[in-house]
């Protein structure tokens, strides 16, 4: 019989050993994000629904519209989707799923600025440096291809059961993409245009951010657009180790066996998805 290389247990290991030398940081990283969840949390089920419902109606249509707000061609581009908006929060309010539904944005705004803060400046380096490059990407391919419930053992390992897990979990799965179309625009900006900025006394500080990062915001707005879809895929998992939301609702409903309850907390998960896609795309194709 052959002899099973047991490479679980020598990973099992490694987190022991991270687990205890750095017990300081995670209780740290609990304590913040756990913070953070609970004051964005409190902060949007403060605001009224209607009041709510007005402000995420305004900025649809003002991302749909562009530069068109009071013209015939602006009601035409966002009016569809506008209507859309207001249609499904209602329906969402109407169900009784408003506050999971905020929980659920809540963690996903949490979890995406989080992978943004990291991710755009990984992105960065990985365009201005080959070998940061050449380290980085293999590991964002493992990211990238790894099951995303796998992630979900590291994080309760580290932080037990929670939002802060879930934010944990979701951060790790939705950070390639910042990285990777940060890096992707960075590196697409004409070698003519930088050339220009140097013959005009640039230096390298000036270059990245009044060439490279403005010529390269539509590819990275669209790596925004795609963190919060894939937060928001995450935070949906994350329910199993405790985050809460409409995801919590959808898990609820598996234990329960109960399709009406499951059909309506997905029915709201797809319209906030919707929401959130068509937002920021339209914001990344603006010209």
């Amino acid at each position: 019989m052959e002899k099973k290389i047991n490479v679980g247990y020598y990973i099992e290991k490694a987190i022991n050993v991270l687990e205890e030398s750095l017990s300081g940081v995670w209780s740290g990283i609990d304590t913040g994000i756990s913070w953070a969840v609970e004051n964005m949390n409190d902060l949007l089920l403060s605001v009224p629904f209607l009041v709510m419902i007005i402000i995420i109606t305004a900025l649809s249509y003002y991302a749909k519209a562009g530069k068109k707000l009071f013209k015939k061609e602006g009601l035409k581009n966002a009016g569809g989707f506008t209507i859309f908006v207001i249609l499904g929060l209602l329906l969402i309010y109407g169900m009784g799923y408003w506050n999971e539904a905020i929980q659920t944005t809540t963690l996903v705004i949490v979890s995406a600025i989080i992978a943004l803060i990291i991710g755009i400046p990984v992105g960065i380096l990985t365009a201005r440096n080959s070998t940061a490059d050449a380290i980085i990407r293999p590991i964002l391919d493992f990211m990238q291809t790894m099951p995303a419930f796998v992630y979900l053992i590291p994080a309760i390992f580290f932080f037990s059961v929670g939002n802060t897990p879930g934010v944990f979990a979701t951060v790790i799965f939705s950070l390639p993409p910042s990285v990777r179309l940060t890096s992707l625009g960075i590196k697409n900006v004409q070698a003519d245009v930088i050339e220009a900025g140097h013959a005009f006394g640039a230096n390298a500080r000036q270059i990245l951010f009044k060439i490279q990062l403005p010529l390269a915001m539509p590819t990275i707005l669209a790596g925004v657009n795609q963190v919060i879809l894939l937060a928001l895929s995450m935070v949906v998992i994350a329910s199993m180790v405790g985050a809460r939301g409409l995801g919590s609702v959808v898990y609820q409903s598996i234990q329960q066996n109960n399709i009406a309850m499951g059909f309506e907390s997905g029915l709201g998960i797809v319209v906030l998805a919707i929401i959130l896609d068509r937002i920021t795309q339209s914001f990344a194709n603006r010209k």
